[in-house]
């Protein structure tokens, strides 16, 4: 008797070896990945401009890795809500700082650094949250910011971005760089904020998306969408918010990911590593 809907993984034809810089972008469930990689040993690049929701922003952070034009005075936007901060729209509010000259000195540090990274990186995991974005009505162009900064929300204008957009995007990124490998995923953290349709509607508009860009020979996909919420489904696999994946959930992912994609050689280097990983973390109870 089955007790759940098993989810497979295709196991790609070419497996990750552990030798191999991987680059994560995009949701916060990028980020919980990013550490098991670490963890496990390998070499990461984990959203350098910090988390990315929507396939649009990704996309404008893969341009600025391939040409790193430094950020500049005229890219500082103050932070909201009396925060006091300054930040921009290219980046999440963790890189925001106490002052402009403090942001543009940590942003322009973590870019230079990051170009590098991204030129070594072969595999690349792009992670998409949203099709939903926020455009900035008081900037040339009205871009879509990867974060509002806590600003007024009168200063944006909220849109679903198509599946064609999206399919654009998404196939621009992998189309250009034909000398890497991507596995593309969708987040299983749901986007609450306008409601459950809402939020269905754009992951269904990802998932369409998708499709456009997965025949591409250096193109490849990765189910954690349909494993915590077909395959898992149950609330004691989320965290008491109810929508971010619990600790086991991501680790039962990650062990999923890791199964499927990484080279069987390096199975026994990697649960070392993980064990390593898991010491070094852990406190004496005095």
């Amino acid at each position: 008797m089955k007790l759940v809907t098993e989810v497979s993984c295709l196991r790609p034809e070419r497996p990750l070896g552990l030798d191999e810089p991987v680059c994560l972008l995009g949701s916060c469930f990028s980020d919980e990945m990013a550490r098991k990689f670490s963890d496990a040993g390998f070499r990461v690049l984990a959203n350098p401009f910090g988390t990315l929701y929507n396939p649009a922003s990704i996309a404008a952070a893969v341009a600025r890795l391939d040409d790193p034009v430094p950020f500049r005075e005229e890219d500082c936007v103050p932070l909201g809500a009396g925060d006091g901060r300054t930040g921009s729209f290219f980046h999440h509010t963790s890189f925001a700082r106490s002052t402009a000259a403090e942001f543009l000195n940590a942003a322009n540090a973590c870019l230079a650094q990051a170009t590098g990274e991204w030129e070594r990186c072969g595999a690349v995991i792009l992670t998409l949250g949203t099709a939903r974005v926020w455009r900035a009505l008081e900037r040339p162009g009205r871009p879509v910011v990867a974060n509002c900064l806590k600003r007024p929300a009168r200063e944006f204008a909220h849109e679903l971005l198509s599946v064609e957009e999206c399919t654009r995007l998404l196939r621009g990124i992998v189309e250009t760089h034909p000398q890497k490998r991507f596995i593309l995923t969708v987040s299983p953290i749901r986007h609450l904020g306008e409601g459950a349709h809402v939020n269905s509607v754009s992951k269904a508009t990802l998932h369409l998306a998708l499709e456009g860009v997965l025949p591409l020979d250096n193109a490849g996909y990765f189910p954690a969408y349909e494993i915590l919420t077909d395959e898992l489904r149950d609330y004691r696999f989320y965290a008491e918010d109810l929508v971010h994946p619990s600790p086991t959930a991501v680790q039962i992912v990650w062990e999923r990911f890791r199964d499927s994609f990484i080279a069987p050689a390096d199975l026994a280097r990697i649960l070392e590593n993980e064990k390593a990983a898991r010491a070094a973390k852990h406190r004496p109870i005095r």
